[in-house]
């Protein structure tokens, strides 16, 4: 069972990130499809321990990432995936929690299409934000951050930038 907090109305958002990779869909969507590449790229900053990794990259399959921050919070990642097409589009579901509640519902959308010799990625995400979590009260402000540094470091990894 997971806890929830008794606030007031869910807030919601969205927003879209879009990158340009030298590397073709195929080297892109590799990113995401394999355990052992995502590990070089998808887990918490600075500071951050992970405690549990689950990786089923399947449509119905589902993803699982837990780890503690240096000030002793834990954060978790659970994902189910809708639809891969293979070098053109994830999409997935995922609930992130704080400490055993969950913040946020999100769904987000990657696609991929080829580009000269490389790829264009946007990636779109709508978020349910469930209980106020960011100190400054900007939760989707710190979700896209989140995420568009984990989206920076896709990009490195891909294109070794």
């Amino acid at each position: 069972m997971v806890e929830t907090l008794d606030k007031p109305g869910a807030k919601h958002a969205s927003f879209t990130i879009e990158r340009k990779f030298k590397a073709p869909p195929k080297r892109v969507f590799a990113a995401w499809a394999t355990l052992e590449a995502k590990q070089k790229w998808f887990a918490g900053g600075e500071g951050w321990t992970e405690e549990v990794r689950g990786f089923d990259f399947r449509e119905g399959g589902s993803e699982e990432l837990v780890g503690r921050k240096k000030t002793g919070t834990v954060s978790a990642f659970f994902c189910r995936y809708w639809e891969i097409i293979p070098d053109q589009r994830i999409v997935y579901a995922y609930d992130m929690h704080l400490d055993g509640v969950r913040i946020s519902v999100s769904l987000a959308t990657i696609e991929l299409r080829p580009e000269g010799t490389g790829t264009h990625m946007t990636l779109t995400e709508q978020g349910a934000y469930l209980v106020p979590y960011d100190p400054d009260g900007d939760d989707h402000g710190s979700r896209l951050r989140g995420t568009t540094e984990l989206i920076d470091r896709v990009v490195k990894y891909v294109d070794g930038n």
